[in-house]
């Protein structure tokens, strides 16, 4: 029923556009886009003023004076350039743990009937509604009882454990439409069923692959909870979310500095970004579509 409201609205809305001059449709996109982005630029330009020059320039854009010495502060002494690399090494390694375990799982739903597949379908499905924070005890708990606590390993395995139901929907709605006869081929060629999921299907789903593995980059990467459980005594294990409370002291906050490291940290998920952003729209429509 979403879907097809969504889909509804969407038709509705490429109407009204239509009926527009083009010069007006391209002046209201060009605002509303503008109006969007706005705050990231502001924070670019706030990573290269002064503390000062922040607060009292207003939502002005252009600095009166380049600071490059805000960034400067945040990659040598905040020890960004570390937490970085923490970052980038706990977001690839979840990412590819999640998007298998989900295509894998959404693999198995969409192809295969057993008893209790739907019960266990709804049973995802509820887990939608169940707050986040209320695993946060066991999966601590679990975790010190295997030792596992101030370690990126055991980071990495808590960030990757969770349900993740919207990926494995997202790959359950994609497997569902593609015909049998392709997973009959394989059959008779004498592919198993490891083969056939990675050499036939998976190659198959890759733009729901983008999808997925985007949305779990851009959560892991901007994970602050867990991380900070599992760094709270090694403060050389944390990422950049974590990270930001080195701005932040006893008696003054360092907002330029934060900036700045702000801008770095938002770099890697927009290049990401960009580059899947059509395999990112494909897997969500073929998803819908289905």
């Amino acid at each position: 029923m979403t879907a097809e409201l969504t889909v509804e609205r969407s038709d509705r809305q490429r109407r009204i556009l239509s009926r527009l001059p083009w010069w007006i449709a391209a002046l209201v996109l060009v605002g509303i886009a503008l109006v969007w982005i706005f705050p990231f630029l502001w924070m670019l330009s706030a990573s290269l003023k002064d503390s000062m020059e922040m607060f009292s320039g207003g939502l002005r854009l252009w600095p009166d004076k380049f600071v490059w010495d805000n960034y400067a502060r945040a990659w040598n002494d905040a020890h960004f350039g570390r937490y970085l690399i923490n970052t980038i090494l706990v977001t690839v390694i979840t990412v590819v743990i999640v998007t298998v375990r989900c295509a894998l799982a959404g693999y198995v739903l969409a192809r295969y009937r057993f008893r209790g597949s739907k019960l266990f379908l709804g049973i995802l499905v509820a887990t939608l509604f169940v707050p986040t924070g209320y695993t946060i005890i066991p999966v601590v708990k679990i975790s010190m009882q295997l030792h596992l606590i101030d370690s990126l390993s055991g980071m990495i395995l808590a960030l990757s454990g969770g349900a993740y139901v919207s990926a494995i929907l997202l790959y359950y709605g994609y497997f569902r439409q593609i015909p049998r006869e392709l997973e009959e081929a394989a059959l008779v060629d004498g592919a198993g069923f490891v083969r056939t999921f990675f050499s036939v299907m998976l190659p198959l789903a890759m733009p729901v692959t983008a999808t997925v593995a985007v949305l779990t980059f851009i959560a892991t990467w901007n994970a602050f909870f867990l991380p900070l459980v599992f760094t709270f005594s090694r403060p050389d294990l944390r990422t950049v979310s974590v990270g930001m409370q080195a701005f932040v002291g006893e008696t003054a906050t360092d907002w330029s500095g934060m900036a700045a490291a702000g801008v770095i940290s938002i770099v890697p998920v927009v290049v990401l970004f960009i580059f899947l952003q059509r395999y990112f729209v494909e897997g969500i429509s073929g998803a819908v579509k289905s």
